[in-house]
């Protein structure tokens, strides 16, 4: 399908208001948003109930061990990079089928990150085929589906909101996938409830919240822990990412961004949250994502990538503790 085709299942005349309760919903057209609506009789017209699509995206998701989600409430934290490089060391297990998922819809940029710019997905009876950038690693986003990777994606809730569906839906990453990173945009908004929404019955493994160490980030980072613990999501761990910088050359480290409220671990201790580790800011990290070369081949003996892999143990250690919590349950 292509990403310029409308997903949803009416095209409604005029925007939705600002607290609508969405066209799909048991409340549609009878909300309080919808008094005076251009689109209230048609999204009362329209059919109600459970997703049709929800089995088929229930039995995708089943053959996937672990999901993660790598959320921060704010820009420019590193959280993109952070996936890649969460992906590349999962993958250096070549016992592990890893996937990546870009659901930055209007900012995609781990095609870049992972080397696998200007190619493209290819669709079959099983579905979308991801982009492998390894054996064991394969990727999916919107920017495969592009005609020109510099397009502007211009979408309403409901466009992008029927594109993760598909995503989790159709894409067939093959008859078994040991881990999916989610990787979102910054914020709590379409995006988030979606992806929530639909693996809601499979499960999530947890969240790895993605922060820097100026409060600035943490003031977001607050209410994206607020949206996890409202929606239901087990947070994994924080990481603070950009922690110091570590000289290449004479290793001295330094600090570029302070903590002026002492950073991603007073955060932790605040909130009663696990605190995952630092990660120093190396310039080689940025060389390595826009040349889409893995930074572990390369500089696997820097600071900053002993930090990473660190992170990445204890991140899949809260991940079987977190299984370890459900089989309690059950």
């Amino acid at each position: 399908m292509s990403p310029s085709k409308e997903p949803t299942v009416s095209e409604l005349p005029a925007p939705e208001p600002e607290h609508c309760p969405g066209p799909e919903s048991e409340k549609a057209g009878q909300d309080e948003a919808c008094v005076g609506c251009a689109n209230k009789e048609i999204c009362e017209s329209l059919p109600k109930g459970p997703d049709p699509d929800l089995p088929e995206i229930n039995k995708r998701l089943n053959m996937i061990d672990h999901k993660i989600l790598v959320l921060s409430g704010k820009g420019g934290v590193g959280k993109s990079t952070f996936t890649s490089m969460l992906s590349w060391a999962l993958a250096a297990d070549d016992q592990l089928e890893v996937g990546a998922m870009d659901l930055d819809i209007c900012g995609p940029s781990l095609p870049r990150m992972l080397g696998a710019e200007g190619e493209s997905i290819h669709q079959s009876n099983s579905g979308w085929t991801p982009v492998y950038v390894a054996d064991n690693l394969g990727l999916m986003s919107i920017l495969f589906m592009l005609p020109d990777p510099d397009s502007a994606i211009i979408w309403r809730g409901s466009k992008k909101n029927g594109l993760i569906k598909q995503f989790l839906k159709d894409v067939d990453w093959g008859d078994r996938l040991d881990y999916l990173v989610v990787d979102t945009p910054p914020g709590t908004s379409d995006e988030h409830l979606s992806v929530t929404t639909y693996m809601k019955e499979v499960g999530i493994d947890g969240a790895l919240i993605v922060t820097t160490p100026q409060e600035v980030a943490l003031l977001d980072v607050r209410k994206e822990i607020d949206f996890c613990r409202k929606a239901g999501i087990k947070i994994l761990g924080l990481v603070e990412n950009m922690s110091g910088f570590v000289c290449p050359n004479c290793q001295g480290e330094s600090q570029i961004f302070k903590p002026t409220t002492g950073g991603g671990e007073s955060l932790c201790t605040e909130l009663g949250i696990e605190f995952l580790g630092l990660v120093p800011l190396d310039p080689r990290i940025g060389k390595c994502c826009d040349s889409g070369q893995c930074f572990f081949d390369d500089y696997g003996d820097s600071p900053a990538a002993e930090a990473i892999l660190d992170v990445v143990d204890k991140l899949r250690d809260q991940v079987e503790l977190s299984l370890g919590d459900l089989s309690l349950k059950g």
